[in-house]
């Protein structure tokens, strides 16, 4: 089993997983101000909790779109396993050809998603990823990674929506049981989560035209089962694409791999 490890913006996603199966996926968030050693007991008592010995982690891999805390929890990694875990980033075997004016700058995360949903899905390919930011990354048919969006997130857009108006207040994200709502709160929640539902939507119209073809699109990410079911296209979700991509990479870059 490896610990593979995915720090977004706002969680760290923690998961335990070996060629069999995901035995665990926890968050933890992510706190600038926390230190390895606080990282580190986080990482311990998910271990505790799911009756894992920290003997029993074979390895780790980390892809983060946070690089002032890469240290910090490569560190707290170290103390956990007695290992140095492994960092997704420039150097690393992909076996993806991404095909973008600058392939460095191609975010770790979405690299990883891209990596898994090739293994496990027909191209070409549309990848969603619900986190802080709202990524859509395109695959042609050949396998290539050609690119994508990236949008406000569905929190962000919320939280911004009642921090910046006086009148409307902090709202759950049910899904609406229709778009026109009655009151302010059903009004905001059909906006936001209706309004991002079209959003994608349309996006996906625009990728499937610019490819002239039908694609397969798959949705990862906390927030997808939220708005997924609203859209119009028919999309996979699939919230282990990030774990898995994690592992295929940690094989494809072992020593003797």
């Amino acid at each position: 089993m490896i610990l593979a490890i995915d720090m977004g913006n706002s969680n760290i996603v923690i998961g335990g997983i070996d060629s069999e199966r995901i035995y665990f996926e926890e968050r933890v968030t992510t706190d600038r101000n926390k230190t390895n050693l606080e990282y580190a007991i986080a990482m311990k008592n998910i271990l505790e909790i799911h009756g894992i010995s920290p003997s029993a982690i074979e390895g780790s891999i980390i892809s983060s779109v946070v690089p002032p805390l890469n240290n910090t929890l490569i560190t707290a990694i170290k103390k956990i396993t007695g290992k140095a875990p492994m960092l997704v980033g420039s150097g690393m075997k992909t076996g993806l050809n991404i095909i973008m004016d600058n392939p460095k700058t191609t975010g770790s995360d979405m690299i990883v998603d891209s990596v898994a949903a090739l293994r496990e899905y027909p191209a070409p390919l549309i990848i969603i990823d619900m986190g802080t930011a709202t990524t859509m990354s395109v695959i042609d048919p050949a396998g290539n990674y050609i690119g994508g969006v990236i949008l406000p997130g569905l929190r962000i857009s919320l939280d911004t929506l009642s921090s910046k108006t006086a009148q409307l207040p902090q709202i759950s994200l049910d899904t609406p049981g229709k778009v026109i709502g009655k009151n302010t709160i059903d009004c905001m929640r059909s906006g936001i989560m209706y309004g991002t539902a079209s959003m994608i939507d349309g996006i996906i119209d625009r990728m499937e035209e610019e490819l002239g073809r039908k694609t397969t699109i798959i949705a990862t990410g906390g927030l997808s089962r939220f708005v997924m079911p609203l859209c119009r296209h028919e999309i996979m979700i699939d919230n282990a694409l990030l774990l898995k991509g994690l592992f295929i990479l940690y094989q494809k870059n072992q020593k003797n791999g």
